[in-house]
């Protein structure tokens, strides 16, 4: 079976260079311009329950049926959601944040833990049920966040959580051939700019 985990497009928020999490905005016309038909089309593309992922899953596979799995949100950043870095910089949540490595408890929303626990078990039962239907193909289309918390869990090589986060529109295509017996992909392709170079 082959994965493809891909980030949405790019919205507003993403532009400005700000935390981005629950709140549902769409796409830019620049987002929606970057993208195009992947090259082929799964008859059934997962994304989540916010509309980027949709909207974005619409251009790379059109005609492609959809199904949103609400485990694969992006994580809820809480205090943070909205704000940049710049906006934070002498703001003590955040900095104590950063400075636990972006692992603690976000105030009012997630820390990293929880979001990957709740991410990473969607993930392993829709990869369980694709397997034993015996799917060729998986395609998800989701948030940076939903990336780097299943490839840091799965993959290989192995790689540290912020090292696996994807170019918007951009992702990761891997082998889940491994899966049943070791629950393991291997990365067999970065993807910066899927716009029907794919077969």
């Amino acid at each position: 079976m082959r994965v493809c985990l891909l980030r949405h497009g790019e919205t507003a928020w993403n532009a400005q260079g700000r935390y981005l999490g629950r709140t549902d905005l769409p796409l830019t016309p620049a987002g929606r311009a970057a993208l195009g038909p992947a090259g082929f089309t799964p008859a059934l593309v997962y994304v989540s329950p916010l509309r980027r992922t949709a909207e974005t899953a619409e251009i790379l596979f059109p005609g492609a049926e959809q199904s949103a799995i609400p485990d694969f949100r992006e994580m809820d950043f809480g205090v943070f959601e909205g704000r940049s870095w710049r906006d934070m910089e002498d703001f003590a949540p955040y900095r104590e944040w950063v400075d636990s490595g972006c692992r603690s408890p976000v105030p009012g929303g997630e820390s990293m833990e929880q979001f990957c626990q709740r991410t990473c078990a969607a993930f392993e039962a829709l990869m369980d049920r694709a397997a034993e239907a015996g799917e060729p193909l998986l395609a998800i289309v989701a948030h940076g966040g939903t990336q780097m918390a299943v490839l840091e869990r799965f993959a290989l090589p192995r790689r540290d959580y912020f090292s696996w986060r994807g170019p918007l529109g951009g992702g990761f295509v891997l082998d889940g051939s491994r899966w049943r017996e070791e629950r393991r992909l291997t990365l067999l392709d970065t993807v910066g700019d899927w716009r029907g170079e794919r077969e």
